[in-house]
């Protein structure tokens, strides 16, 4: 017989009281959120500084603000715009579940292009210390998706060890491949890993833009081979040569990063006095 795991059935409330419930998944927001708040704090202030603590508080409301809207509406136009143009009311309820990965990183990426010219900011600079900080956010979203058991694997072949049956009619009750948990390690801790390697040498961390590149490369192919495991959309399923959507939206994002960190050059470092390095 097939060595299979039944999956654990968490219950995806962690608190409720009357008609206020907290979720595994807004947690999973919320802490990633606040982590990469108190990371990017201190990542700022590292030579060569590009903004104040205070301002990336400030800027935590424009973050949340960029995931979550980003998030949905990557998912309405990327995943079921059909579905949502019939039904436009639906686009509100996110409870419901439905976020894009994708569409959340545009609107950090907008609210990173606003929020640094409102405050006279350098955008590439900024934007390099908050990537250091992202995959951890993804490391905890990867997590809640297991969890709330959503977004399970293909059919796992017959020696995997690890298979796991995953509730509900569309899982067939066929073991499958826990991707959610390889996602969880390649997107999350693996890139975490290499970003705060990366983000700890001042003369990667003065190439401005070349901390995003990297992340958005290393993201999108960690993204592309975590698809191989992952079962697509029923409502999509596979598209053009068999990828399936969240290989082809990876593939410009990882060739956006290559580009940023090849064009990257390294700016002047100055000591206290204003004098160069």
């Amino acid at each position: 017989m097939l060595p299979v795991l039944l999956f654990p059935q968490f219950d995806p409330v962690v608190i409720s009281a009357g008609p206020i419930a907290i979720r595994w998944y807004a947690l999973a927001y919320i802490a990633g959120l606040l982590a990469g708040l108190w990371i990017v704090r201190r990542m700022v202030q590292r030579r060569p500084a590009v903004a104040l603590p205070d301002q990336v508080s400030d800027f935590l409301t424009w973050a949340t603000l960029g995931v979550v809207l980003g998030g949905r509406l990557g998912y309405v136009i990327f995943y079921q715009p059909q579905r949502f143009i019939e039904h436009p009311l639906q686009i509100l309820q996110i409870w419901s579940g439905g976020m894009s990965f994708h569409g959340g990183m545009l609107g950090v990426v907008i609210a990173v292009v606003l929020f640094c010219r409102r405050e006279r900011i350098n955008v590439l600079g900024f934007g390099d210390r908050i990537a250091v900080a992202a995959p951890l956010g993804l490391f905890l979203g990867r997590v809640a998706n297991f969890i709330n058991g959503e977004l399970w694997g293909r059919e796992a072949p017959d020696w995997l060890p690890w298979a796991m049956i995953f509730p509900g009619e569309l899982s067939g009750d066929i073991p499958r491949h826990p991707s959610q948990l390889y996602q969880a390690g390649l997107e999350g801790l693996l890139l975490f890993a290499v970003m705060v390697t990366l983000g700890r040498q001042e003369a990667i961390r003065a190439r401005f833009g070349f901390l995003t590149g990297a992340f958005l490369t290393g993201y999108g192919i960690a993204r592309i081979i975590g698809e191989f495991f992952r079962q697509p959309d029923p409502f999509l399923g596979f598209l053009w040569a068999g990828a399936t959507m969240g290989q082809l939206l990876s593939l410009p994002m990882a060739l956006t990063g290559l580009w940023l960190m090849a064009r990257a050059r390294p700016i002047p470092v100055l000591d206290e006095r204003g004098q160069p390095v």
